[in-house]
């Protein structure tokens, strides 16, 4: 699967958490690492010590945000901003909650699921790497 997923030019940071998974074919846990790894990315860029759904509305803010993906300025930006980080709390409510309390035997993780779901998580990587880190809150 490794080098499927290099052929699809998947983020860095995507194997930054797993590789040690990715070589076993360990889908599993591949995929809940590559996930963890998206949230302490979000809260490195962020300064935030919370987890999951409040991490995300507390950075991704249209309000006051932390971490910005554009200016906000128009309605289609405080779109795409609040479209990135329901896509985030979704990956972590769908498939890093269920996975961090399922043992691997009841929940299992098709190969085909894997890839998609790592191609998901680059795509947010590749938000995060053109997102600006706002100060005080304002874009």
């Amino acid at each position: 699967m490794k080098g499927l997923l290099e052929c699809r030019s998947t983020h860095p940071e995507v194997f930054k958490y797993c590789r040690a998974e990715l070589l076993q074919d360990n889908y599993f846990h591949a995929v809940f690492e590559a996930i963890k790894g998206l949230g302490q990315r979000i809260r490195k860029m962020s300064g935030l010590k919370s987890d999951g759904a409040d991490l995300v509305s507390t950075a991704f803010s249209t309000k006051s945000p932390i971490i910005a993906l554009n200016s906000l300025s128009s309605e289609t930006e405080v779109s795409e901003q609040k479209g990135v980080a329901n896509l985030l709390t979704g990956v972590f409510g769908a498939v890093r909650n269920p996975v961090a309390h399922a043992p691997r035997t009841e929940w299992t993780m098709p190969e085909q699921d894997a890839v998609d779901m790592f191609s998901l998580v680059s795509y947010l990587h590749r938000k995060l790497d053109s997102a600006s880190v706002v100060s005080g809150g304002k874009v």
